[in-house]
């Protein structure tokens, strides 16, 4: 798991298309410091593995459905890029919970300067709108943000001088594309509520663990 608190921007210095997959390699300083193969790493808000580790740099591969779900697959030599260590074992929870997994790609529709931080407009498909409240919180670019109004398919988030300071979100312009995680609490409460099916203890399920021998029925 990850929080959404940025610990650097990479730059991108290496693409290679491997077919339906592509491999990544990223400057670093930072993330660099306890990195090792096979550890996962936020890219953008995308959750990979780390394939090789360099001097000065990390190797990472993106699979088709990364690359169809994020912006990713635009990514080009020299592009800068949100970067996140996974969250240690008793780590601060700066941000949010954020998996890595992106549930889809936003498009940024509003960029106003309001003088103490810029609001940030984002339109996305409508059939995610059940994932949005009102001051709940949201992962773009792999950036934990609070949600402050919502209309329809589209949503604001205020962004402050910090966070685009350190972030690549004060690079993004009109029309570009941006990855989307809705909080993973709010997909398990939905999982909850309408997709599983309640477990209790039953007659069937004693007879199948033993405690009750088959064909007895209890009046």
């Amino acid at each position: 798991m990850f929080t959404g608190i940025v610990e650097e921007i990479g730059t991108v210095s290496s693409v290679i298309n491997n077919g339906q997959h592509k491999t990544f390699s990223v400057l670093a300083k930072k993330v660099l410091l306890d990195l090792k193969i096979g550890d996962s790493i936020l890219v953008n808000g995308v959750c990979l593995t780390v394939t090789e580790r360099g001097r000065n740099h990390f190797t990472v591969d993106a699979v088709p459905e990364s690359l169809m779900l994020s912006n990713l697959s635009e990514l080009r030599i020299g592009n800068r890029v949100n970067l996140e260590r996974a969250l240690p074992v008793m780590g601060r929870l700066g941000g949010h919970l954020v998996s890595g997994h992106i549930d889809v790609v936003g498009i940024l529709k509003g960029k106003i300067d309001r003088g103490s931080h810029f609001e940030y407009e984002i339109e996305f498909p409508n059939e995610f709108n059940q994932y949005l409240v009102h001051k709940g919180s949201i992962a773009i670019d792999g950036v934990s943000l609070t949600v402050s109004h919502l209309d329809n398919n589209r949503f604001r988030v205020q962004v402050v001088p910090h966070t685009l300071k350190v972030t690549t979100l004060s690079a993004k312009n009109i029309g570009e594309k941006l990855n989307l995680e809705f909080d993973v609490l709010g997909k398990y409460v939905e999982g909850l509520l309408f997709n599983e099916k309640p477990v209790g203890v039953t007659e069937e399920m004693m007879q199948r663990v033993g405690f009750i021998p088959i064909g007895i029925v209890n009046n």
